[in-house]
């Protein structure tokens, strides 16, 4: 039954945007056929009728048919590649190709999911194996969207290397996808980050070499046309590049990275969800999540102990809004800006700024227990998903912090 009402709300979406305008169309054609014919002989009813269509066409193309049958019908766009829209024929391979998708449990990949340092003094050669999988699972309870992922997850798993590496990363493309992918690391010095020698077929897998030249942390993310309309399908990580003395010894290490999802059906709508790419561009999401969905970072999975130093790993997936990154109740003691290295770092940061398709480290211990809230400060953006929880567990510090608790403050 779960399904029947899914594949209801897929439909029921293309209906009333593309066929709906039709039908429509239509029958505002033999009604006033109707009424003409009554006043009228049957040459001027034709011939008003005529007018009538062709007046309506004549505004109707432009703005309301589909080019080279495309859905949402009526999208322009100026990019250097092909834009968002989505070939009608795709729509019905997505309906043929349905039950073969991978239904997932859970989307989000834990904040705890960080590989350990490389802890190494020399550079070697490191190998990679990513997968892009196109899978179904829930943003919200009973919304499930078509992601489009690394490895199942959003965000892909979190890639450490060390500066001077050799990497060979390897992008098996799944045969059950419909979709061609690639990968864009930020971290290559390269044409196309690696897209232009990553581009997979599903069933296909090819090899990108390259060498790690810059410290930091960058965002790496598919480049397949249309570049936006993938990562809005949950497409991108980080990969952290350590300096050859390595970062400062801290006891946790956090993975986050913040993205937007545009479905066509309103917040909370029930049922399978599309991606609207007319909403895409206008930059208007219904979901802004940490970690792939809504509630994916909760305090009950993720506890620190009072005075652990953390390091926060945040990212940017985008793909449009600035990312206003903000821990309730805490300061961050070391902000690497931009995740930039070697550069000037800023201390006692209350609210650090991540651009699309960027990243930051921000740093701070843990002083006084409780739960604390992970935000994205444009706060109206919390009620579409953008927030979350921790633990800090260990002895009251009426030194730091004192007081009686009393109703909620909205924290």
């Amino acid at each position: 039954m779960s399904r029947i009402l899914e594949l209801w709300s897929l439909i029921s979406a293309l209906m009333i945007q593309g066929i709906g305008l039709v039908l429509a169309g239509a029958a505002a054609a033999v009604f006033l056929y109707i009424v003409l014919r009554k006043h009228h002989s049957r040459g001027i009813t034709i011939l008003l009728s005529a007018f009538f269509i062709g007046a309506m066409l004549f505004f109707w193309f432009p703005i309301g048919v589909p080019k080279n049958l495309e859905y949402p019908f009526g999208i322009t766009t100026y990019g250097p590649a092909a834009g968002p829209t989505l070939p009608l024929k795709n729509v019905f391979q997505f309906f043929a190709n349905l039950k073969n998708y991978p239904r997932i449990a859970d989307i989000s990949r834990s904040p705890l999911d960080v590989p350990h340092a490389t802890d190494r003094a020399t550079s070697t050669t490191v190998k990679i194996d990513l997968t892009a999988e196109e899978v179904l699972s829930e943003i919200a309870p009973g919304v499930v969207v078509n992601y489009w992922t690394f490895d199942g997850t959003v965000p892909g798993p979190m890639l450490r290397v060390r500066e001077g590496d050799r990497v060979e990363l390897t992008l098996h493309n799944a045969k059950t996808n419909l979709h061609m992918h690639s990968i864009d690391l930020h971290a290559v010095t390269g044409p196309g980050g690696g897209a232009t020698v990553t581009s997979v077929m599903p069933g296909e897998s090819k090899t990108l070499t390259f060498t790690a030249l810059n410290p930091g942390l960058f965002v790496y993310h598919c480049a397949a046309p249309n570049v936006a309309n993938h990562m809005s399908h949950g497409m991108y990580g980080l990969i952290l590049v350590e300096p050859k003395e390595g970062l400062p010894k801290v006891d946790k290490e956090l993975y986050v990275m913040q993205g937007e999802f545009y479905t066509t059906q309103p917040r909370g709508t029930r049922g399978l969800q599309i991606i609207d790419a007319a909403k895409m561009l206008d930059g208007i999401p219904e979901y802004i999540v940490f970690n792939g969905r809504t509630g994916a970072i909760t305090k009950d999975k993720l506890v620190i102990k009072q005075g652990e130093k953390v390091r926060m790993f945040v990212g940017n997936g985008g793909v449009n809004l600035i990312s206003s990154f903000h821990l309730i109740g805490e300061i961050f003691d070391t902000v690497y800006p931009e995740a930039s290295m070697g550069g000037a770092l800023l201390h006692n940061v209350q609210t650090t700024l991540i651009p699309a398709g960027g990243a930051a480290i921000a740093e701070f211990t843990a002083d006084v227990p409780g739960t604390y809230v992970l935000v994205d400060h444009a706060l109206a953006r919390m009620d579409k998903g953008a927030w979350g929880t921790f633990s800090i567990l260990g002895d009251a510090r009426p030194d730091i912090f004192d007081g009686v608790p009393g109703h909620s403050s909205g924290h």
